[in-house]
């Protein structure tokens, strides 16, 4: 392997004309760095300097050459002025999967504590399955998976699942269809149009189980894998929609439809998902620390 070392020694005696005004230059003794250019040239093969009167001139090879280190030495020296023009402090990657069905908003209230830290943070967010997620977490590509159910028995990828919390579920609707809603909540219900999240979803069977105990029969309208979109049907009047209670303000205001009640019998539980038994990255202890204390009032447990 080429010695970068020796090849700068050669540059600068090419750059100065001589041995003499290269070891001034670089502070050794004129046989320190003839012996360098000897071991350089015997590495390459050839000859890169030779002697004219009292003079180095060099070879051909050796302008080849010399040209090649031009090239090798000025980018060095981008990259040290870059190095030094960079910020004192760089900021952390956070790699960050999204189960596509976890709610926007809750995902938004979970991370965002990320980018009030101290230190600066970048996130890289990725949505998709959590099928998708768990094989991406399990050879490093992220930090942490945050879903809506605790890794699956069947599933073989090493894993721990940290419960953030959870929280009753609230339905939604507009003034519109309020009005034509018969008698109170949750009886309100029974034959009204309602969105639900598709069966895939932790919740729905939630949602199913309490329907039928009640023995209300709502009007399933549609159903969704995205809750965003489910919330903006929802806006429109096509029907009464559900959200995390945790949300409730933020969703009333932003979709500008009104809470018509909520359940505490059913239950949106969200999960931190790590390779770690503890979890260590400062960020993501800080973001699941947070999601504990302010979003979720209940205080919980690893599972």
């Amino acid at each position: 392997m080429l010695n970068y070392k020796h090849l700068h020694y050669f540059w600068v005696v090419a750059k100065e004309g001589s041995i003499a005004r290269a070891s001034e230059k670089l502070h050794l003794t004129p046989q320190t760095i003839s012996g360098q250019l000897t071991l350089l040239e015997n590495h390459l093969g050839v000859s890169l300097l030779e002697k004219s009167g009292r003079n180095l001139v060099l070879t051909e090879t050796g302008r080849l050459v010399s040209s090649y280190a031009d090239e090798i030495f000025s980018l060095g020296g981008e990259l040290e002025e870059f190095v030094h023009q960079l910020p004192a402090r760089l900021p952390q990657t956070l790699r960050i999967g999204v189960v596509d069905v976890v709610p926007k908003s809750i995902t938004h209230r979970i991370l965002e504590p990320a980018l009030k830290m101290p230190e600066p943070v970048r996130m890289i967010c990725r949505e998709s399955s959590l099928d998708n997620l768990l094989a991406e977490l399990a050879v490093h590509r992220l930090d942490i998976v945050l879903a809506d159910r605790p890794i699956p028995s069947n599933v073989s990828a090493r894993g721990f699942s940290h419960k953030l919390g959870q929280c009753a579920v609230s339905f939604f609707a507009d003034k519109k269809l309020i009005k034509n809603l018969d008698g109170d909540f949750p009886q309100c219900l029974d034959r009204a149009p309602l969105l639900l999240p598709s069966s895939d979803n932790q919740l729905r069977s939630g949602l199913d189980r309490w329907l039928d105990k009640l023995r209300i029969h709502p009007r399933v309208v549609a159903e969704f894998d995205d809750s965003a979109l489910m919330k903006a049907f929802g806006q429109e009047g096509a029907g009464i929609f559900i959200a995390p209670s945790a949300i409730e303000e933020e969703v009333e205001a932003q979709f500008r439809v009104t809470c018509i009640g909520r359940t505490d019998e059913v239950q949106e539980i969200f999960y931190a998902i790590s390779v770690e038994r503890r979890v260590t990255h400062p960020v993501v202890t800080a973001i699941m620390e947070t999601a504990r204390e302010s979003l979720f009032s209940e205080s919980v447990k690893d599972n």
